[in-house]
């Protein structure tokens, strides 16, 4: 069985029974996910999706959080919706599918996910904002739009401790930048915005990391950046 393949010495990978090998630079894959893909020949055939969606995610929460730190100016914030579209949100949707196709749940899951959040968070701002008139009432639903994202990002850090390391440290300072954010919004709290502002620059920055750590894994054929996993095959 795949659960027992033998890795390769110096390489991310796992030698199956067929001599086929399982690519375990993928941050967001866990036990079952390597037992797919060891098992299907067709799933082999696919480059791993999960620096696409990394960088996505990434970028995205890079550029907004600039302004939640006020290190940009708030008028240019309109840049973000145009990111938060095509990359963050389609592309990083599209990684998701082939996540599936991989068949990596968590995977799937994760960037299916927030790419509908990115999505969901475009739409928002460029259609419906303008339907609260008031400005109170409009950031205290914004604030639990992201209390509400807080609680599935807890969702998922709980499966993210059999992934990776730096996956599950993501997904830690993720829920932490959601939950100040939303509380911020929820209380009028520039002070605490601003935090959370800092806390999604630390979260984009570990989410490039992860998205470097595999992209150089496939490029150069081995570890470049150490991104321990949390499982045993």
């Amino acid at each position: 069985m795949a659960v027992n393949a033998a890795p390769d010495t110096d390489t991310r990978t796992a030698r199956g029974g067929s001599e086929f090998l399982a690519d375990l630079s993928d941050p967001t894959a866990g036990r079952v996910a390597m037992a797919r893909e060891l098992a299907s020949e067709n799933v082999r055939m696919i480059a791993d999706p999960a620096p696409l969606g990394l960088g996505c995610f990434a970028l995205t929460t890079f550029l907004l959080s600039l302004f939640n730190a006020g290190l940009l100016p708030a008028a240019g914030e309109p840049i973000v919706f145009g990111v938060a579209l095509a990359y963050g949100g389609a592309i990083q949707v599209l990684a998701g599918m082939w996540e599936f196709r991989k068949g990596n749940v968590f995977g799937a899951t994760a960037f299916s996910s927030y790419g509908a959040f990115w999505l969901s968070f475009w739409a928002f701002v460029t259609f419906y904002a303008a339907d609260i008139p008031d400005a109170d009432d409009r950031a205290t639903v914004v604030g639990w739009y992201l209390i509400s994202w807080g609680i599935f990002t807890v969702v998922m850090w709980v499966a993210s401790l059999r992934t990776t390391a730096v996956l599950a440290l993501l997904f830690t300072l993720l829920a932490a930048t959601f939950f100040v954010l939303g509380a911020g919004d929820v209380a009028h709290n520039e002070g605490l915005t601003t935090f959370g502002g800092y806390l999604g620059l630390v979260t984009a920055a570990v989410a490039w990391y992860a998205c470097l750590a595999g992209v150089s894994a496939s490029t150069f054929g081995r570890v470049v950046l150490p991104n321990p996993p949390l499982y045993r095959l």
